[in-house]
């Protein structure tokens, strides 16, 4: 005959199917005994399986966020080499992954040259902004402004301008590497400006503003752009040589060779 234990645990089980919420049934159980042997409070027992309800739907949640985002590859902050690249201070870093620029809607700027570890610190603090709640979306310049400019030859450009405002966090990777005709430099203008003390960017490039005009083809569009995005930004300068080359005999890249002749 049917105990009223296995009554109850017959209707948690309905609720939480109901619920859409089959963790719910798993956690009640493993955590029942727990909670005996404990001399848990019903109150405890209560916050302790619905927190990890929670927890774990905050999981699924962030998984779902870091998938959409469209990152190249999984980066961490764990596993980025600090000791390789003591430009990057990691309290500083550590500071951005907690996500208070999120909220001030400031911006994070990498400037240095290939392989200093600017496409991982930005993917890697995206994916904390992921793990926070927040909808990120990622892709190189030249990726923005196709985006922009296939929505702009079909009328949509306000559309698709509001469409990345649904995201709380874009990533604009690898700004520098190819040089923008008038109308791509005005399409990313309008980007920047769209978010502008209203939504956070993390931006890198390999080139230092002085150098920017070069890209954009207008100094006075590059630094109307560089004003905006800097304004309330945290700008971290990388240096060094480029990491993916540490185990072989090449030294100096050829941009790097470049940056220094400029400078």
């Amino acid at each position: 005959m049917p105990t009223r234990t296995d009554d109850t645990w017959t209707r948690v089980e309905y609720l939480a199917r109901q619920l859409k919420a089959p963790r719910i049934r798993d956690m009640a159980r493993r955590l029942a005994d727990q909670a005996a042997q404990d001399g848990w409070t019903h109150l405890d027992y209560l916050a302790a399986v619905l927190g990890s309800e929670v927890a774990a739907r905050e999981a699924s949640g962030a998984g779902q966020r870091v998938r959409a985002a469209g990152f190249p590859a999984r980066k961490t902050l764990t596993d980025f080499n600090f000791d390789h690249q003591p430009a990057a201070d990691r309290g500083q870093i550590h500071r951005l992954a907690a996500g208070g620029y999120l909220t001030e809607a400031g911006n994070i700027v990498f400037l240095g040259p290939p392989g200093t570890g600017k496409t991982h610190l930005a993917i890697a603090l995206a994916a904390e902004a992921c793990a926070q709640g927040v909808r990120v979306a990622f892709d190189t310049a030249a990726g923005w402004v196709t985006r922009l400019q296939t929505a702009h030859q079909i009328g949509r450009l306000a559309a698709e301008l509001r469409k990345a405002h649904r995201h709380g966090l874009i990533v604009i990777d690898e700004v520098g590497y190819l040089p923008f005709d008038a109308e791509a430099a005005n399409l990313f203008f309008q980007l920047v400006t769209s978010r502008y003390e209203r939504s956070s960017i993390i931006l890198t490039s390999n080139l230092a503003f002085s150098r920017w005009g070069q890209v954009f083809g207008d100094q006075a569009v590059a630094a109307a752009m560089i004003d905006r995005i800097v304004h309330h930004a945290e700008v971290i300068t990388l240096k060094g040589a480029s990491y993916r080359l540490r185990h072989t005999t090449i030294e100096t890249l050829p941009s790097m060779a470049a940056e220094h002749k400029t400078n």
